[in-house]
């Protein structure tokens, strides 16, 4: 007899559902990268396929690598390019982060493209993620989440009509790329780029949207106070804090 199992439970998504604060593991993840984070209890880990070195044929070992901890898979295109976030989907990410959506078209471009008929444009195929679930395609819309990248000074603007747009599950407002459009490239603690990404946030969350940035240890009650749901931390930071601590007391 066919064995069945049910859909993966994307684990972010569920925890802002719930009421929580989304907690994804910037960095360059691998699977045993990703099979390392698992166990610490993040909710998703992030794969970069805009700057980072992430093949096609590791997609689906990383998604896997995720799953059997419970985690979600966050992967970044590196465009927004409906055939990439379908490819991106067949290989089992649980959710697409979309750079350098700007306006309302991009915005329901990416949306769509994250949905099967007739919620969305998604081309219909099963993949790896089909295999034993019956109801595979609704279990999939109900759970994909669509991520657009607020990254450009000239989105945030069009805050409160991308808002409205219905299928994007959060807007991540993105500190280094915002201050390159800015004119600030390297200087995201510039105060002109801090009070526009404290803006975007603010817009994001009156237009009733869910808001999510790159935090670290020093901002991370600020951007909480502020009413952001998904916080995005490099965790090599703590390593490289840890390391030298440690080097500097051996040496010493």
């Amino acid at each position: 007899m066919a064995r069945e199992r049910e859909f993966s439970i994307n684990q972010l998504k569920k925890t802002i559902d719930e009421g929580g604060v989304g907690i994804i593991a910037n960095g360059p993840n691998n699977s045993e990268m990703c099979d390392f984070l698992g166990h610490i209890g993040f909710d998703a880990a992030f794969v970069d396929f805009e700057h980072g070195g992430v093949s096609w044929s590791e997609l689906a070992d990383i998604s896997r690598a995720c799953e059997l901890w419970g985690m979600a898979s966050v992967v970044r295109v590196n465009k927004l390019d409906e055939a990439q976030i379908l490819r991106t989907l067949d290989q089992g990410a649980s959710a697409v982060m979309i750079p350098h959506v700007i306006t309302v078209d991009d915005a329901e471009m990416a949306a769509n493209a994250c949905k099967f008929p007739p919620n969305g444009i998604r081309g219909v195929a099963g993949g790896r993620r089909a295999y034993g679930v019956d109801d595979y395609f609704k279990r999939s819309d109900e759970e994909v989440q669509c991520i657009a990248l607020i990254e450009d000074y000239e989105a945030i603007d069009n805050l409160p009509e991308l808002t409205k747009v219905k299928g994007i599950d959060i807007f991540y407002v993105a500190p280094s790329d915002m201050a390159a459009s800015m004119g600030h490239t390297g200087n995201p603690e510039h105060p002109e780029v801090q009070e526009a990404l404290e803006r975007a946030i603010k817009l994001v969350i009156e237009g009733g949207g869910v808001a999510g940035t790159l935090t670290n240890d020093s901002n991370l009650d600020k951007f909480l106070a502020m009413g952001v749901k998904c916080v995005g931390v490099p965790w090599q930071v703590w390593l490289k804090q840890s390391a030298e601590a440690f080097i500097e007391r051996t040496r010493s």
